[in-house]
């Protein structure tokens, strides 16, 4: 654990989370896709994985800005939250049912994306770090984005799980 004695050293254990939380969703979106059975969620999913290896290849840049390594830290909201999905991934369900509950563990994963987002993109604001503050909006807005779709195609899939 590394002692924190401004906020640039905050900005920079709090981009090491998110680098964390971008790496273990590189793996799971996959999963994630495999399992859903509407081909919508499905494209949704493999659409976010591109995006989120992009926003991986931002935090590099950030990172090798700052003369600093991501590793080193292990997102643990992160691993839940895609615990989560995995046991999402392994109920015996219903397919639409299955594919809500696949949108409702990603909507978490989103939202947490969003506030880490948000709050590195203001440290930065503060510290005056103007590129990445860009870089950080621009990945906030993809996160934004990507729960609206997820809120989209849950408005059909809601009401098919509901007649299931």
């Amino acid at each position: 654990m590394t002692t924190l004695k401004n906020l640039q050293d905050l900005y920079v254990e709090q981009l090491r989370d998110l680098y964390s939380a971008e790496t273990q969703l590189v793996e799971a979106l996959p999963k994630m896709a495999a399992a859903a059975n509407d081909a919508l969620l499905q494209q949704g999913f493999l659409k976010h994985l591109a995006q989120t290896q992009q926003q991986v290849q931002r935090l590099d840049t950030i990172f090798a800005d700052l003369g600093q390594t991501p590793g080193g830290h292990t997102c643990k909201a992160m691993q839940g939250l895609i615990a989560e999905g995995a046991e999402m991934i392994a109920e015996n369900a219903a397919p639409a049912v299955k594919d809500a509950g696949l949108i409702a563990c990603a909507q978490r994963v989103e939202h947490y994306e969003i506030a880490g987002y948000g709050t590195v993109a203001r440290y930065a604001q503060v510290l005056g770090h103007q590129q990445h503050l860009e870089v950080l909006r621009v990945t906030e807005t993809e996160e934004k984005a990507t729960d609206s779709d997820l809120t989209t195609l849950a408005a059909t899939i809601n009401q098919a799980a509901a007649q299931a």
